[in-house]
Order: C-alpha cells, then sequence, then structure tokens
C-alpha cells in the first residue's frame, strides 16, 4: 500500500483516483506528495518520499535540486491547463484590441440616465471604444508546447496570420501546430513582424527576464503583449518604460506587481489578471487526474511520464516481480545491479536503463521475488540512492 500527502485544494477527483488504487492518506512520511502552488522546501523531503506531483505546469516552488539528489521524481502535469490558458489568451487578445474594459466601465457610470438618454449617450459615446479586428492580424507565440500549440490551431480559426518560435519544440508539439504556422529563426524576427506577442515558456535560468528592453526594442509600438506564462519571463519594469514611451500598444499579464497595478488605474494600456490562466474547474480536474495517475503510474510500476528531473521511462510488465533503481548515472552500476541479480540465480526477462543529466533509472523484470539480502546489498551500492520491489 502506498500513501500520499495532499498540499492546496487538489480537485477531489484526483483524490479518488489514488484511493481507487489503493493509496492512502499520511501526512507525516508519504510515498507521494500532490501540490499545486505550495512552496515545498528540502525539509518536506522526507526519508520515504518517492515522488513529487504538480498539479499543474510550473515548478519553480519545488527543490528539484535536492528532490533529484535524493531520487525523487517531481511530476508536473503539461497540457492539463493548457486549454484553460489558451482560452484566456484569446480573450486577452480581445480585451487588448476591442476597448471592452473601457467600454464596460463607462456604461456603468449610466446607472441614472432613463432608456432614451442612455442609448443616445451610447450611440454617440462608441466610437471612443473602437477597436480592431483579430482577423488579418499576426500573431507571434513565443513556446510551442501544449500551450503555444493549441493556441495556434484556435487563432488560425480566428483567421490570424501565425509567427511561432521556439528552439526546443518537440516533434509531438510540431505535428499539432497547423501547416500555416510561420517558423522563426530567432526571436528577433517574431518580435519585429507580430501585432499580438503571446508567451508560453517555462521559467528557467535562460527564459528568466526573456521579454527585457533588450528585445523590447525589436517590439512594433502598435503591437500588444500577452504574459500568461510566469511573472518572472517579462521583465516588468522595462515593459512599463517601453508603454510610457509609447514602444508598446499594451500589456496583458496574469501577474499583476505595485507598479503594473499603478498604470492600470492611470492608463488603459494594462489590462491585470489576478492569476486566472488555469483557474477554472476542468483544468483542475484534469491537472489532479494527470498527477494522480503519474503517482500510480511511478509507485507501482516505475514508470515515468512527464517529469522534469528524470527521463521518460516505460516498459511492458513482463513478470510479476519488477525492481525499480533510482542511481547516479556513472561507469560500472548497471554491471554491478545484474552481477548482484546473477549470483542470487535470478533471471532477467527484461530491463530498461535511462539517465538524464547525473540521474539515471533502471527498471528490471525478475523471474521471481528478490530477497532482502539482494535488496541491502544494491542498497548499500554508494552509487544506488534507492532500491523498491513492484509487486
Amino acid at each position: 500500500m502506498f500513501t500520499y500527502k495532499i498540499y492546496n485544494n487538489i480537485a477531489q477527483e484526483g483524490i479518488e483516483q489514488l484511493e481507487s488504487q489503493g493509496f492512502k492518506a499520511e501526512k507525516s512520511n508519504p510515498d507521494a506528495i500532490l501540490i499545486r502552488s505550495h512552496i515545498l522546501t528540502e525539509i518536506d523531503l522526507n526519508q520515504s518520499l518517492k515522488c513529487i506531483c504538480r498539479a499543474g505546469a510550473g515548478v519553480n516552488h519545488i527543490p528539484i535540486k535536492a528532490a533529484t539528489k535524493k531520487g525523487v521524481v517531481v511530476f508536473n502535469t503539461p497540457g492539463g491547463n493548457a486549454n484553460a490558458v489558451k482560452e484566456l489568451v484569446i480573450c486577452g487578445l480581445l480585451l487588448s484590441s476591442r476597448g471592452i474594459i473601457q467600454g464596460n466601465s463607462f456604461a456603468q457610470e449610466l446607472a441614472d440616465k432613463d432608456s432614451k438618454e442612455l442609448t443616445d449617450l451610447v450611440e454617440v459615446n462608441k466610437k471612443n471604444f473602437k477597436g480592431t479586428e483579430l482577423k488579418g492580424k499576426t500573431i507571434g507565440i513565443i513556446g510551442l508546447g501544449a500551450i503555444g500549440s493549441l493556441l495556434a490551431q484556435s487563432v488560425d480559426s480566428l483567421g490570424m496570420k501565425i509567427i511561432g518560435y521556439d528552439p526546443s519544440i518537440s516533434i509531438d508539439a510540431a505535428w499539432q501546430l497547423p501547416k500555416e504556422v510561420e517558423k522563426a529563426e530567432d526571436l528577433k524576427y517574431l518580435l519585429s513582424n507580430s501585432d499580438y506577442i503571446s508567451v508560453h515558456v517555462p521559467l528557467a535560468d535562460e527564459t528568466k527576464d526573456l521579454i527585457s528592453k533588450d528585445v523590447i526594442k525589436f517590439i512594433k509600438p502598435s503591437a500588444k503583449l500577452i504574459n500568461l506564462s510566469r511573472g518572472a519571463i517579462v521583465n516588468n519594469l522595462d515593459v512599463l518604460d517601453a508603454l510610457e514611451n509609447n514602444k508598446i500598444s499594451c500589456f496583458v499579464t496574469d501577474f499583476p506587481t505595485p507598479e503594473m497595478v499603478k498604470r492600470s488605474i492611470e492608463f488603459s494600456d494594462v489590462i491585470l489578471l489576478p492569476h486566472l490562466g488555469a483557474s477554472t474547474k476542468e483544468a483542475e480536474i484534469n491537472c489532479a487526474i494527470m498527477a494522480a495517475d503519474q503517482a500510480s503510474r511511478f509507485l507501482k510500476d516505475g514508470e515515468i511520464i512527464n517529469s522534469v528531473n528524470f527521463p521518460r521511462v516505460k516498459l511492458s510488465r513482463k513478470t510479476e516481480y519488477r525492481l525499480v533503481i533510482i542511481h547516479k548515472d556513472e561507469p560500472g552500476v548497471i554491471g554491478s545491479i545484474t552481477a548482484e541479480i546473477a549470483s542470487h540465480n535470478i533471471n532477467i526477462p527484461d530491463m530498461i536503463n535511462k539517465s538524464r543529466d547525473e540521474i539515471a533509472i533502471t527498471v528490471i523484470d525478475l523471474d521471481q521475488k528478490p530477497s532482502q539480502e539482494i535488496i541491502k546489498n544494491l542498497n548499500n551500492t554508494s552509487s544506488i540512492l534507492n532500491v523498491r520491489v513492484c509487486e
């Protein structure tokens, strides 16, 4: 029986899926932790912990390096909230181009008018909120993963031209893109040729301040910038300077800051959302179920899908007994593992070994149950972080 601990309000559907697989809640030493936005520290990495499942995409609030050193697999759920974010981007496109917010504010000021006066004022003043259509405009999508590719499909159906930039796009994501997407060779080309720019990349050292004054200078003054990925990917102070100097026309962000709040009160060129990107019932359910499924597959079979610190691993089960061994990626480790198993006259019908950076995982199907002596000897090997039997 495996145990789990929940941080935040994980959708009940995810919890029910875990418990249907025989998992039990445990507060002190769980096998799996499921979180949304809760900030984990190294203290939370208890000795029995085997995996952390993030019901969402971003993992900058998880101590990934410390988890990796302890052999703890960190999962996220890319795509689980992709449709929710995509829909909000489309909302951002419309809000930034049609004077909707300003028009709504004006209409609310007419509460004391009678029907005729209200109608007359609406007709006289509607010209002040005239916008532009999305059809025929060009959108630049930075990052063509689950969200970016979905967005490309939707804006293509709206008649927009699309420029995409993603130097590390996966084959699966590439297949999801409409054939009309123009692939930019560099960020400068995308920025200088787009009417709308939407950012969809994970936060990492190389993406922090990706949109800063160094590249804002390439953006057309009439362009609108949308950030629903992570706040630190866009340098807000540089964007404020660009707005002040008419170098971009509008900024839509899901990550308010004091400076942006002040600007949005004084001017209509900043649209603030209170981190609503994945805030739909459907997205929360999707992510919770994905996280629960990943925990179950890994703990029961050693299968790894959507990990941010371990390689993808999938091996069809050949026998009743399976060893899952997490170890350093060093010469001789595989040999010492198989030698230990062979010394006890146990056959290996199938196995797989995968590595990522300095960490590796080996999954081995055995024709009989390994003894505690085998487990003890493997655990005492300096390069091996943990060993467990799946049966």
